[in-house]
């Protein structure tokens, strides 16, 4: 995504607008989350930020549920891209600096949505909150806090 693409992107969501993920090259980024786990974005906006995982057998630990490393990284991302955006109006960057992400309730397969609110969003750092649920039903499997900081960018990396 070019710099002007972005800083349109920005615009659009400090003003309230909820952008639909298809239509943000920005997420490409995130090979981890799409690539590896499966992770697809739904919509973003600076109050939430939703996406669905289909859960199938490579997310299964050796008794045949999901992996709780699985949640945990679901929840770090949709919690570490919401923050970014946050961050990004003010040239920051978020990094994380904790995530307790709890296990509610065994899931073996099918569709989960995911959703992150933050809970605070201040000057220095932010809390959000991510529920995993079954579409099936709504039953909640997951959910997590992740609290973020903001740094410039110059502070990360080696």
């Amino acid at each position: 995504m070019t710099e002007a693409a972005f800083e349109t992107l920005l615009g659009r969501l400090q003003v309230g607008e909820t952008v639909a993920a298809d239509e943000l090259e920005v997420l490409e980024a995130d090979r981890f989350a799409s690539d590896v786990v499966g992770l697809r974005w739904d919509t973003l906006s600076l109050e939430r930020v939703t996406a669905h995982l289909d859960v199938d057998e490579r997310h299964h630990q050796p008794y045949g549920i999901v992996h709780g490393g699985v949640w945990c990284a679901v929840v770090e991302t949709i919690a570490s891209i919401g923050a970014a955006l946050h961050a990004a109006s003010n040239e920051e960057l978020a990094v994380g600096v904790s995530n307790t992400t709890d296990f509610l309730r065994p899931h073996r397969q099918g569709r989960v949505l995911v959703e992150g609110v933050p809970l605070h969003v201040g000057r220095t750092q932010q809390l959000w909150q991510v529920v995993v649920s079954r579409e099936s039903d709504g039953k909640p499997v997951a959910r997590g806090q992740v609290r973020v900081q903001a740094v410039a960018s110059d502070q990360v990396g080696g």
